[in-house]
């Protein structure tokens, strides 16, 4: 006697037409469970300006802060201390040919008056 192939059942198109109903069903999920919640500001009368302080580095470490040379690093380390009070955003351009202990020390500066917004920019010659 001749042995008889056993019957299957094709699956593909049983596969097929459950991957069309999982693609239906993430289409028609409702908008509202992909949600992200955010805190916007009421509006433009509730935005101020933030104050903002540009410190810039010479080549032989010599300190601007907003055009006004600094005498010392006293004096800088007492300005970064306001500027840290009045939540002022300090930005930090420092020479390309400055040495980096230098930037290192101001870093440090602002680090111990606890400024919390610091730019380390640099500028395109």
């Amino acid at each position: 006697m001749a042995q008889r192939p056993a019957p299957e059942i094709n699956t593909t198109p049983l596969i097929d037409v459950l991957l069309v109903l999982l693609v239906l069903l993430v289409l028609t999920l409702p908008r509202s469970t992909h949600r992200i919640a955010l805190d916007l500001p009421a509006g433009p009368a509730a935005q101020k300006p933030i104050p903002q302080v540009r410190i810039e580095v010479d080549f032989d470490g010599r300190v601007v802060w907003d055009d006004t040379p600094v005498p010392d690093d006293e004096r800088l380390e007492a300005w970064l201390r306001q500027a840290a009070g009045a939540s002022s955003v300090v930005r930090i351009f420092p020479d390309r040919r400055v040495r980096y202990e230098r930037v290192a020390q101001i870093l440090a500066f602002a680090q111990r008056a606890h400024v919390a917004h610091l730019a380390l920019a640099s500028v395109a010659d």
